[in-house]
């Protein structure tokens, strides 16, 4: 987790060992940072203005991008059976995931909106329309009072 503190009185930079004289500096992993020093071990970006959280693991400081493509799980999508990277934001409907834009209707390919109403039937995402024909053509549509 990150912090940004008013810098009291100086301390030393974790990074580069030099005292921070900088009006603010950062706090993460229990260590003082200048906000030049706290870098991501892969991309060099500044983890101070990416946000307020940072990753760790054999012992490399990562932004959370990198910390997913390295480390993190990836999948398939439920749609079109590419792969997924771990990095990806990701639609998922029960135990299916998808890439944001698989996450569409599998009849008429209407793409969902948020607070969209979908189905999932015998694993297909379906919007309202196709779902309710489908009912329909089955024998047993919905009541409608």
């Amino acid at each position: 987790m990150l912090s940004v503190q008013p810098d009291n009185k100086p301390k030393g930079c974790a990074g580069c060992n030099r005292k921070i004289k900088d009006r603010y500096l950062l706090k993460a992993l229990d260590k003082y940072w200048h906000e030049d020093c706290l870098k991501c071990a892969c991309c060099d970006c500044r983890l101070g203005e990416v946000g307020s959280t940072l990753y760790t693991k054999a012992n490399l400081i990562l932004c959370r991008r990198d910390y997913l493509r390295l480390f993190g799980v990836t999948g398939n999508c439920a749609a079109c059976s590419k792969l997924i990277p771990a990095f990806e934001m990701v639609m998922r409907a029960k135990d299916n995931v998808y890439h944001l834009d698989c996450f569409a209707c599998q009849l008429c390919n209407q793409r969902f909106c948020v607070g969209d109403k979908f189905f999932l039937k015998n694993n297909m995402i379906l919007c309202q329309t196709d779902y309710e024909e489908g009912l329909m053509k089955e024998g047993y549509a919905p009541q409608v009072r």
